[in-house]
């Protein structure tokens, strides 16, 4: 039997859409297809711990399952789940008929329990793209792929909860989110504000110079003098994010896997303070990254 599931991988800052086929037939092969690096190889022994761990099992039969397009890489373990619910569908150990219609991410442990995957942002632009009717992922990733209104989003613990949701045993919470009151209820708060400085009035007076005409500086001083923690309040004293440059923000956290926890947007211009021994090409990116979200 042939069962197509669906999951996205990463390009930049960008998901594309990955079709899994699953084709299950007499023999007793296991082979995967189409440019999976290590760690998606590897996803066949969590499933198959998974699956034992929740009565169900990898058939002993010749497994092939194809990572369409097969030209693109796919990288990480954020495929377990889709390539579970594929080989369940296929060997009818669950209803194939709504598997389809969901985009499905999530990284397996070996109880079946789901990790967090990253990139959520971008898959569930890409899933509402591309009509699914849904995307199923981990719970910890939820609230974050939520603020795409126009798709549903389902967070879900573990494998089994996710198994007999197709089987209509049970439902998985959908998640809802407001963009516009989650981006207005964070927008201030800043770990730290230009207004905790005491003194330094030359230094907060070309600060405020440089913030209001966008201007670069360059602080020199000895250790200790409060190079960094004035550079680290000046971002608190710049004009607000825009809701564009915060979902740009926010993709770039998502796909590095930088999301703070429990925050579904970043709401605050970005701050990076690199040590001074880094590479030029860091350097560069560093600079390329926050020009592009406080630009």
């Amino acid at each position: 039997m042939l069962v197509k599931t669906y999951g996205s991988t990463l390009v930049g800052i960008h998901a594309v859409t990955i079709t899994v086929e699953v084709s299950i037939d007499i023999g007793v092969q296991f082979f995967m297809v189409g440019l999976p690096d290590s760690a998606v190889r590897e996803s066949h022994q969590r499933i198959e711990a998974a699956l034992r761990q929740n009565g169900h099992k990898i058939p002993g039969k010749k497994i092939v399952i194809n990572m369409a397009p097969a030209d693109l890489k796919k990288e990480g373990s954020s495929y377990d789940l889709t390539l579970a619910m594929g080989i369940l569908a296929a060997s009818e150990q669950i209803n194939k008929d709504k598997v389809g219609d969901y985009l499905i991410m999530g990284e397996l442990s070996l109880d079946g329990s789901l990790l967090p995957v990253k990139g959520a942002l971008p898959i569930a632009i890409e899933a509402s793209r591309k009509g699914f009717k849904g995307f199923i992922l981990p719970y910890q990733n939820a609230r974050e792929a939520a603020i795409v209104n126009d798709i549903q989003v389902f967070g879900a613990h573990n494998i089994r909860e996710v198994i007999g949701f197709f089987n209509g045993e049970n439902s998985l919470e959908e998640i809802k989110m407001n963009a516009v009151d989650e981006f207005a209820a964070s927008l201030n708060e800043y770990e730290f504000d230009f207004s905790d400085v005491k003194g330094q009035e030359n230094i907060k007076r070309s600060l405020e110079v440089a913030a209001a005409g966008g201007h670069n500086i360059i602080l020199i001083g000895p250790p200790g003098s409060g190079k960094t923690m004035l550079a680290k309040r000046l971002p608190s004293i710049l004009p607000p994010l825009t809701m564009n440059e915060s979902m740009e923000a926010t993709k770039i956290h998502s796909v590095a896997g930088k999301m703070p926890r429990n925050k579904a947007l970043i709401s605050v211009r970005p701050f990076r303070a690199p040590h001074h021994t880094i590479s030029d090409v860091i350097v560069i990116f560093v600079v390329v990254y926050v020009n592009s979200v406080n630009n």
